[in-house]
């Protein structure tokens, strides 16, 4: 085999790194879109974004809207945002139901400010991204996040069914991994 030939892998730093001013341009966006005149959810929502640093799903939007188009369309980085806010609702909704004290080492909002309004507040995340998602105004694109969300509560109902069997299956399993985290990620990329 010859070593030469291949290549490395860039990091996901190096690869972050070419899409700097965007991923600026996005949380710019964020900030902007998770306005609302109800004081709690602007804070509950500050605290759970802050913790979103990676911004995984919204780059693999940015990445596949540079691949499919040499000018990405102008509201690829409003789709990212969307895709974030998404990812944050699942996030709130999903500590709440796991009893979750932490996430990436902090407290998770359910801790700081119970469970009804981390719910609440993931309920607003998610019409703030149908509301986003109107002024794309795009029927497949529709179609792909209605698909997604619905996988993403069926992955979360899934789970809890089976949290205390002992015997789930690794197929039961992984169809709870693809609903929950593979599914948003496809629809990223799509």
């Amino acid at each position: 085999m010859n070593t030469a030939a291949i290549k490395k892998c860039p990091t996901l730093a190096e690869i972050t790194a070419h899409c700097v001013s965007e991923l600026r341009q996005l949380d710019q966006l964020i900030v902007q879109q998770m306005t609302s005149s109800i004081p709690l959810i602007q804070e509950v929502a500050r605290h759970i974004l802050r913790g979103s640093a990676k911004r995984l799903r919204p780059l693999l939007v940015i990445l596949s809207a540079h691949t499919a188009h040499p000018s990405p369309p102008k509201d690829y980085l409003l789709l990212a945002a969307i895709i974030e806010f998404v990812h944050t609702a699942t996030l709130l909704h999903d500590d709440v139901v796991d009893e979750s004290d932490q996430r990436r080492g902090h407290q998770t909002a359910n801790t700081v400010w119970g469970n009804s309004a981390s719910v609440l507040v993931g309920d607003f995340l998610y019409s703030r991204a149908f509301q986003m998602l109107t002024e794309i105004n795009d029927n497949d694109i529709m179609r792909i996040l209605a698909d997604a969300t619905n996988t993403l509560a069926e992955g979360e109902v899934l789970q809890l069914m089976n949290r205390q069997d002992t015997s789930l299956t690794e197929e039961t399993y992984l169809d709870v991994i693809y609903r929950k985290t593979a599914k948003l990620f496809e629809s990223s990329a799509e």
